[in-house]
């Protein structure tokens, strides 16, 4: 086995491994499944292109990759000037994901209309910050804001 070949699958198993808490931070950004697999595709392309190297934390750098393009997905959202048909509420996850389904369920309605109040940037700082105990100074450049 080459080297390359070597990265390539280490990188793929990582990733794998990594998964279930990509989707999760997608899902709590993003409340619909299909833009969740939209954003954790997107992810392995740009990690698959990307010199690895330089990472020392891959699950934590994997995190702030779908973070910014959840960010991104959420600003085109906003661009496109997309109303819900009514309430929003998350799709429904599939029975293979119970697991998260239960987490889903115990963050509840109230957390989505506090989601919906917030800017882009801001949402994505309160999910990172509250549910995955990201710390503000390692917030702060994903978001391009200050600590404070």
């Amino acid at each position: 086995m080459t080297q390359k070949n070597f990265e390539e699958d280490f990188l793929s198993h990582q990733f794998e491994a990594s998964r279930d808490h990509l989707r999760a931070v997608a899902y709590r950004m993003l409340g619909s499944g299909a833009e969740v697999d939209d954003a954790v595709q997107e992810a392995w392309l740009r990690v698959s292109r990307y010199d690895m190297s330089d990472v020392a934390n891959l699950r934590g750098w994997l995190t702030t990759v779908v973070a910014r393009i959840c960010l991104d997905m959420l600003r085109a959202r906003k661009s496109r000037k997309e109303d819900p048909m009514g309430p929003h509420v998350p799709e429904p996850v599939d029975e293979t994901r119970e697991r998260e389904a239960e987490m889903a369920d115990s963050v509840g309605a109230a957390l989505l209309v506090v989601l919906e109040t917030l800017q882009p940037a801001e949402r994505l700082a309160f999910v990172l910050h509250d549910m995955f105990a990201v710390p503000f100074e390692e917030i702060a450049p994903i978001v391009g804001r200050s600590v404070d």
